[in-house]
């Protein structure tokens, strides 16, 4: 009776393995440098599962970037796990991650020199996770869940893998507008923990623009109070904003804040007096103010006091100072601007005037040890600043970007590449295509000016976006460009041998309570439940 009973159940899982066959998983995304993997695969149990830190490792037990991380990837690796102590047949054997690190920098923030390389083997009972700093670990950790799969019956296995992964492009960002409408933190929050799904690894926090003033300065009060939304609900404190550098910083995420100048400032002038260009009408006050006031000392007095704030708020090594769309029309209607660009002999070129402006701007936080950031103006308008400020492109279509491209790398400039990504523009059909097929190194230049491209970034504009519809509209879109920033061009040169990849992501995302809309006709095994 026992032989007959164990030839069934041998039977039984014979007929599991033929319905459901040799399983792979349709694809890391982004894809990584070098993968390789078999139709060999091993069992993995949550309750036999185990995060270990090596023999060897430098980080180790208490290092809080790698232990947060194997609570957050726990349930992402085991989605269906609810704790109820019921142990499977195959799960009997215990399944060892072990990750080890060259260099222990548990405490510190992400920058732009950390390096993102990891390498991944999955083979027997095992995965060995090896990086040179914890941010290649997190990266790893992150390809180690996209490898994980269910069958039919809810069973978990990972197939035999050898990877070796780093990033293309040093500096993989998106833009959220927080000043257009404002956002509150938990959904800036998950926005942070998608960007970690698809391995971007800065957060540009565009926080204040005409409309708001939502950041609420120490040492300036008055231009939230004043300057936001509403002074109490539609604010972020110094707490809010220290918890969104910290959960960045826990998955490898720069945050870059930008506070745009001298163009873009309406909602500051209304909680510092004498800080907004009066315009003229004829000789009169119009009762309107332009863009800062560049003229008067106690512009750039208040400049250094906020900036110095900023400073030491924002820990990353870069601040972005905007420096676009000045409009010089008020500036050329007051008498006083006038004056002043008859004494410093700007004649009436105006972009001289927004030069002497930004480059005010830029002293200022070079001398507090920040290196600037500033939208691709600056440079058209032939500015003097120094060489280690990195120059944004927004405009254009291809053939203008490229030239861009081109003339800056020409003068030494590092580069950051955003107009073909403002992904806050929708229209109907799989528009994700265009972004994938982006070649941000398609331009006339030597090897050397390419190295000077050093990233790019996609930029979601709030004019039509909040908390009620941002997440659909970012993902998968954005996911698009996180492969273009990551992965090898020639290996993803195929948008159709994308799209089953992408898809599966979405899917993945869908499952993490990421609201992705869908690519196009399907389904998810696992489909949004509402709520």
């Amino acid at each position: 009776m026992e032989a007959a009973c164990f030839v069934t159940f041998a039977h039984y899982l014979l007929l599991i393995f033929l319905q459901n066959g040799p399983h792979m998983v349709e694809g890391v995304w982004p894809l990584p440098q070098t993968l390789t993997s078999s139709t060999e695969r091993y069992p993995l149990g949550p309750e036999a599962f185990y995060f270990e830190y090596g023999s060897q490792s430098a980080a180790q037990q208490g290092c809080s970037v790698l232990d947060g991380a194997f609570m957050r990837y726990f349930p992402l690796i085991f989605p269906d796990y609810t704790g109820n102590g019921v142990l499977r047949f195959y799960a009997d054997k215990p399944f060892h991650l072990v990750i080890t690190v060259d260099r222990d920098d548990c405490e510190s923030y992400p920058n732009e020199d950390s390096s993102e390389r990891y390498n991944l083997s999955v083979s027997g009972r095992q995965a060995s996770l090896n990086a040179e700093g914890v941010w290649g670990a997190l990266r790893g950790l992150e390809t180690f869940s996209q490898l994980v799969y269910q069958d039919d019956f809810g069973s978990y296995f990972v197939n035999k893998t050898e990877i070796v992964d780093f990033p293309r492009f040093q500096f993989r960002g998106i833009l959220l507008d927080t000043s257009r409408h404002y956002l509150p933190v938990q959904t800036i929050l998950q926005t942070l923990d998608a960007m970690a799904y698809s391995k971007f690894n800065v957060f540009h926090w565009h926080i204040v623009d005409d409309p708001s003033f939502p950041y609420q300065s120490r040492t300036y009060p008055d231009l939230s109070s004043k300057g936001a939304f509403h002074p109490m609900t539609h604010v972020y404190t110094q707490s809010d904003v220290r918890r969104v550098i910290s959960h960045a910083r826990l998955r490898g995420i720069r945050v870059l804040p930008e506070f745009d100048s001298p163009g873009h400032t309406a909602s500051w002038g209304k909680g510092q007096s004498d800080l907004l260009t009066p315009c003229y009408r004829g000789s009169s006050f119009s009762g309107t103010f332009g863009p800062v006031n560049p003229v008067l000392p106690s512009t750039y007095q208040f400049m250094a006091r906020l900036f110095k704030e900023v400073s030491l708020v924002f820990p990353d090594s870069h601040i972005h100072l905007g420096g676009d769309e000045v409009n010089f029309s008020c500036w050329s209607s007051n008498p006083d601007v006038r004056a002043f660009m008859k004494k410093m002999g700007f004649g009436k070129d105006f972009t001289k005037l927004e030069a002497f402006y930004m480059e005010n701007i830029v002293n200022i936080t070079s001398a507090l040890k920040k290196t600037a950031i500033v939208w691709q103006d600056v440079f058209d308008y032939h500015e003097l600043i120094p060489k280690d400020t990195v120059l944004h492109i927004w405009k254009g279509k291809p053939a203008s970007y490229q030239a861009e491209l081109s003339r800056m790398t020409k003068a030494g400039m590092k580069v950051l590449l955003a107009a073909p990504w403002y992904i806050n523009h929708i229209s109907y059909g799989q528009d994700w295509r265009e972004y994938y097929n982006v070649q941000p190194l398609d331009f006339p230049g030597t090897e050397e000016q390419k190295k000077l491209v050093i990233g790019g970034e996609v930029c979601m504009w709030g004019e039509y976006v909040d908390a009620t519809n941002l997440t659909p509209r970012l993902w998968p879109r954005a996911s698009a460009a996180a492969e273009r920033l990551w992965s090898d061009e020639k290996q993803t040169s195929s948008v159709d041998k994308a799209f089953p990849r992408l898809q599966d992501f979405r899917c993945r995302l869908v499952r993490r309570g990421i609201r992705a809309e869908p690519l196009y006709v399907g389904h998810c095994k696992h489909e949004y439940q509402g709520g």
